[in-house]
């Protein structure tokens, strides 16, 4: 027997270094696995410059990215009851949180800040993906809650980078009453009438793709972005049928309908600030006129329209319904 295997495995952790494939100044992509020289990604926002393959960013350099000269004010986020149902798995909730927190410097997995984006005002909330898989509950709730009315009153746009797991299991049925909230929220913005964008990040599932996610004037995407529900392994198990290629990532869905736009990041900040110039301008002008943005733009395209399409009946689209009081 080697001396070697008499040491204290405290000592052995020492010298034991994990290979994740990276070091300070080279990244593997996990892309085309070619190794980058990090000054090359810092540069290019984490986007390889090889296969294009959009490594994962956190909220500080997100919010650095989007607003004007990296310039912005957090907006101060509610705490809510830290472990509502004193639940346990294989450690304590109260401990996970304490890591995460320890892990990522905040507080739970959303961050909201107010700046300009090509000098117009904005509201940017971004989920970090890095706490808990980015997972909804009542802090991420109350996170968006706060976003929204800091954009009411600020008649500043919403822009949601959104990054999830889905709703956070140690929370209960109190992580899923958060997709109703953050509906509200999002109503809230749009009764206002003020723009809401969304940005589907890699990945983007669960509850939170089947509430606030989804609910954008605007969805913008990133390239290769996983956006869905249920993820592809579960469906393919359930269905027993071999999925398309690509099928749920961003730009399937484009193709689909299901997102807008596939944007580049490094296209972000001038996209974000186009359709924010645009969505404004056109709401303040159907405000003007006493018309909502929907007669407007239905309006515009009939004015365009040759002689034979003005002839064809126009159809006017129903007025969205309020919100029933026991959700108000």
């Amino acid at each position: 027997m080697s001396w070697l295997s008499n040491i204290p495995p405290g000592i052995k952790n020492i010298f034991n270094r994990k290979d994740d494939g990276s070091d300070s100044l080279w990244t593997k992509c996990p892309g085309c696995g070619e190794m980058v020289f990090q000054r090359d990604l810092d540069a290019s926002n984490q986007v390889c410059p090889s296969c294009d393959h959009h490594l994962a960013i956190g909220p500080a350099e997100r919010l650095a990215m989007v607003f004007d000269d990296g310039k912005f004010e957090d907006i101060e986020l509610p705490d809510p009851v830290m472990d509502p149902l004193k639940f346990r798995d294989e450690k304590k909730y109260v401990d996970r949180l304490k890591d995460n927190r320890r892990k990522t410097g905040q507080q739970d997995a959303m961050r909201a800040a107010f700046g300009k984006i090509d000098g117009a005002q904005a509201v940017v909330a971004v989920q970090n993906f890095k706490f808990m898989g980015g997972s909804m509950g009542m802090a991420l709730g109350e996170a968006m809650l706060k976003a929204a009315e800091t954009a009411v009153e600020k008649r500043a746009p919403l822009i949601v980078f959104a990054a999830s797991g889905g709703a956070r299991m140690q929370e209960g049925i109190l992580s899923l009453m958060q997709m109703p909230r953050t509906t509200i929220a999002v109503q809230m913005v749009k009764e206002a009438g003020l723009p809401y964008i969304v940005v589907l990040t890699n990945p983007t599932t669960g509850g939170v793709t089947a509430s606030y996610a989804m609910l954008g004037d605007v969805n913008l995407a990133e390239p290769g972005a996983l956006i869905c529900f249920a993820g592809p392994r579960v469906i393919e198990q359930t269905i027993r049928e071999k999925l398309p290629e690509g099928f749920q990532r961003a730009e399937f869905l484009e193709e689909k309908g299901m997102v807008d736009m596939v944007v580049r990041r490094g296209d972000m900040k001038s996209t974000l600030a186009r359709l924010v110039r645009v969505l404004l301008n056109d709401r303040q002008s159907a405000a003007s006129q006493g018309k909502t943005t929907t007669e407007l733009v239905a309006a515009n395209s009939e004015d365009k329209a040759s002689p034979s399409q003005k002839t064809r009946k126009t159809v006017t689209p129903k007025t969205p319904q309020k919100l029933d009081k026991a959700a108000e």
